[in-house]
């Protein structure tokens, strides 16, 4: 396998969402991202992290969950069944790729991402084996989170008060292994200096935990 980076549909149905898919040799498990509101596949964050993960041997999915044309409906941006659907979707493909098919997968939401990577994981428990969310907002799959099978780790900014707040909230209804990291100083973009760096020293952490080098089939 190549650790290159290759851009690849993700082909949903008749629909096919740009994707940027990179498989080191030797993947312990594949990290497939769920991107914010306004945001996509070239999040710098989300790519950031990647990189990290890419680093521990993680292959890692980034794509766009909506069309252009999608991406310009702010009703659309916020649609978190619309969104879940998508990553379930994602996951599907994910099953059939030739590369992929034998990882463990890992769902690393941000922002409204989280709520749809959460929806998703209780979509597919038999699946989803870890998932990380960045400044999320679990909040907005509330009702999906009693279903969640898989280990989920919530990361916020310590200056991120309300989405904190939020957190706390969604972490009392996860009936899964979880955990809430606060970085401190942080905001909720996670600008701050060394503020990325913990949360993907924590990501990383926990998708190397969960996803191990067991291998599917």
């Amino acid at each position: 396998m190549s650790t290159a980076l290759m851009t690849e549909p993700v082909q949903l149905g008749t629909l096919a969402l740009p994707g940027d898919l990179v498989i080191p040799a030797q993947s312990l498990g594949l990290v497939m991202f769920a991107h914010g509101s306004g945001s996509g596949r070239l999040s710098p964050r989300n790519q950031w992290v990647a990189r990290a993960l890419q680093r521990v041997n993680m292959a890692t999915l980034l794509f766009d969950l909506l069309t252009e044309e999608e991406a310009c409906d702010r009703r659309l941006v916020f649609d978190i069944d619309l969104l879940a659907g998508r990553v379930v979707e994602a996951i599907h493909w994910a099953e059939h790729h030739p590369d992929l098919s034998h990882l463990r997968l890992g769902l690393f939401g941000a922002s409204t991402g989280a709520a749809a990577a959460l929806a998703a994981a209780a979509t597919r428990p038999d699946r989803v084996a870890a998932v990380v969310s960045r400044g999320g907002r679990p909040d907005l799959a509330l009702s999906s989170l009693p279903r969640v099978q898989a280990p989920t780790l919530l990361i916020v900014g310590g200056l991120d008060t309300e989405v904190l707040e939020l957190n706390r909230l969604a972490l009392r209804q996860l009936q899964a292994p979880k955990r809430l990291e606060v970085v401190p100083g942080a905001g909720h973009l996670f600008q701050e200096p060394g503020a990325l760096g913990s949360v993907a020293a924590f990501a990383c952490s926990w998708f190397q935990q969960h996803l191990g080098n067991e291998r599917r089939g």
